[in-house]
């Protein structure tokens, strides 16, 4: 009963948190589109990610109070506030959100995440994403493509058009590289050459580098664990239950194993498959030693 109320209590907390934000960054957003200014925009930006980033703060706050947390974090020396980067990480939990953007907004730039664009819809959550400029993609079936080929570069399209809206605001974009969360069930019912890793979708990162590679001065590959809450890690965060997090960070250079075109230079696919798949299964084995 105690675990329930906690979860209630987290639960509302984290609801008012979220829509005090949505309204705050929507104000700084209108205040954009009437005044086109750029150096007006890039200021309204600024104040929008200062917004999001005391959400972090406050979600991090109440973290530590609803849970006694022992944290393990390695690395992350190497970022800055004020360099752009794409972040890579595997994905275990709806937990993974909130612990992101907790150890990343004192280290660089406030995360933004690649969104479905129906959540665009979602009360208050997609109103503060689109004020962040966070890029909302559109997953066309095969059906779709063919009858509508014009509609092929929609993703690419707005990824391009959300790094437009980051010039001269430092920017973290974050891709879950599995493409989904690596639960237990997933692990067991399809075919992946690692222990504790989904496979990487390879295309769908090259595809995001691709489009933001002039924008962006470095990768972020981060590496998530809770050892002591497999089963339920959101849950149990949510009820007071989070005993333990693991957060490596590592941070790589662009250059020819990781900025090229992907689907036209066979040679640059092949060197980003090799570099991608290494950083995948050095992630496992790490995960392997914390597990044990």
């Amino acid at each position: 009963m105690f675990a329930n109320l906690r979860l209630v209590i987290f639960a509302l907390l984290v609801t008012l948190n979220t829509a005090w934000t949505a309204v705050v960054v929507s104000f700084f957003s209108i205040l954009k589109l009437l005044i086109p200014i750029n150096i007006f925009k890039v200021n309204m930006s600024r104040l929008g990610n200062a917004q999001f980033r005391l959400w972090a703060t406050f979600n991090l706050w109440m973290l530590k109070v609803n849970n006694r947390i022992e944290w393990q974090i390695e690395g992350g020396e190497d970022v800055s506030l004020k360099q752009s980067y794409m972040l890579i990480s595997n994905h275990l939990s709806w937990a993974d959100i909130v612990i992101l953007s907790s150890v990343i907004k004192d280290k660089a730039p406030m995360p933004k995440f690649f969104l479905k664009y129906e959540l665009l819809y979602v009360p208050f959550v997609g109103l503060a994403c689109w004020g962040l400029n966070m890029p909302f993609m559109k997953r066309h079936s095969r059906e779709f493509l063919i009858r509508h080929p014009e509609r092929r570069n929609d993703d690419f399209n707005a990824i391009k058009r959300a790094s437009e809206q980051f010039k001269g605001v430092p920017t973290t974009v974050v891709n879950f590289v599995e493409g989904t969360r690596a639960s237990r069930e997933k692990l067991a019912s399809v075919k992946t050459p690692y222990n504790h890793l989904l496979k990487p979708k390879t295309g769908g990162v090259a595809f995001a580098l691709d489009a933001m590679r002039h924008d962006i001065d470095g990768i972020i590959d981060i590496t998530l664990a809770y050892p002591e809450n497999q089963q339920s890690p959101f849950m149990d965060l949510l009820q007071g239950k989070l005993t333990k997090i693991v957060v490596k960070i590592e941070r790589h250079d662009m250059d020819e194993n990781t900025s090229g075109d992907y689907f036209n230079d066979k040679a640059f696919k092949r060197r980003f498959h090799s570099w991608l798949n290494l950083q995948w299964q050095k992630k496992d084995e790490y995960l392997s030693t914390i597990y044990k």
